[in-house]
């Protein structure tokens, strides 16, 4: 309504630009994949990645002012001054958040609590831009932005430290592409669809490979590292029936750690539950 009462359409408004240039790359993904006679989208599996990134925009939205809130809690007490963000400082945090996030997404595969929400986004069985937003219900909840407050406590400004991961973030929509060009030196350094399609993969040897965002260098330097191998990739969860049903897909993870957790007669096996790998 606000739309119609500024006497604007959404493609003259700013904030349609990016929802509309993405739909224009999703259908332009399907239209070549029609052609090339190896469909990039399931109808039912992409309606119920629509349903899923619903629920988890919301949840998002209402869990933000904790996450905001401790930033900058941990902002007030750092014991050090802030960080010029000028060119060196932001450099700085370019790295800083990635290697950050490289251990949280190592840790999403590690531990189930973690991994009840992130095996969501594994659990499509097509890669596309669409599955890219593909992601689990209550992530923050899991406390994922922990792994990111040790950059405000050295002195990165919060919102500074949120945009950059936001940045990060976004520059790995497009490694879910369905389509695996090869780029060369740059796949060197940088994560690209080849390296991240590995990490989608159930494949025995793809298994736990390929965390980094924007970059692949600390996989290539902690080992995690693993290219494209001679063999089809096959994508989804490597455990579990793949299923259409948006809520069991988004809840299935927290049901499996509740009833690990029911089922747990000890501390030790509660920790197990909460700790164990997935």
């Amino acid at each position: 309504m606000d739309v119609l009462a500024n006497g604007m359409v959404p493609g003259q408004d700013p904030r349609w630009i990016m929802p509309l240039l993405l739909l224009a790359l999703v259908a332009a993904e399907a239209g070549l994949g029609a052609l090339r006679g190896r469909p990039a989208y399931d109808l039912g599996e992409s309606l119920a990645t629509a349903v899923i990134m619903l629920g988890q925009r919301l949840l998002a939205l209402l869990t933000a002012p904790l996450v905001l809130g401790l930033f900058f809690l941990a902002a007030r007490g750092r014991p050090l001054g802030a960080i010029d963000m000028g060119p060196a400082g932001l450099a700085l945090l370019f790295v800083g958040v990635e290697f950050c996030y490289y251990w949280h997404h190592r840790a999403m595969h590690r531990f189930r609590l973690l991994w009840a929400t992130h095996g969501v986004h594994h659990s499509s069985t097509r890669l596309n831009l669409l599955a890219a937003f593909r992601l689990g219900w209550g992530g923050q909840l899991t406390g994922g932005f922990l792994f990111y407050l040790p950059l405000v406590l050295i002195g990165f400004p919060p919102l500074a430290v949120l945009a950059m991961l936001a940045a990060n973030l976004f520059y790995q929509i497009f490694l879910h592409m369905s389509w695996m060009p090869r780029l060369g030196p740059l796949e060197g350094v940088l994560n690209t669809p080849r390296h991240h399609h590995v990490h989608h993969a159930a494949n025995a040897i793809c298994l736990d490979r390929n965390f980094g965002g924007v970059t692949i260098l600390f996989d290539r330097l902690f080992g995690t590292f693993q290219a494209v191998p001679d063999e089809p990739l096959r994508y989804g969860v490597a455990a579990g029936t793949p299923t259409r049903n948006p809520f069991r897909v988004a809840l299935g993870g927290w049901i499996d750690l509740g009833r690990r957790l029911l089922a747990a007669r000890s501390l030790k096996g509660g920790l197990d539950a909460l700790f164990g790998r997935p």
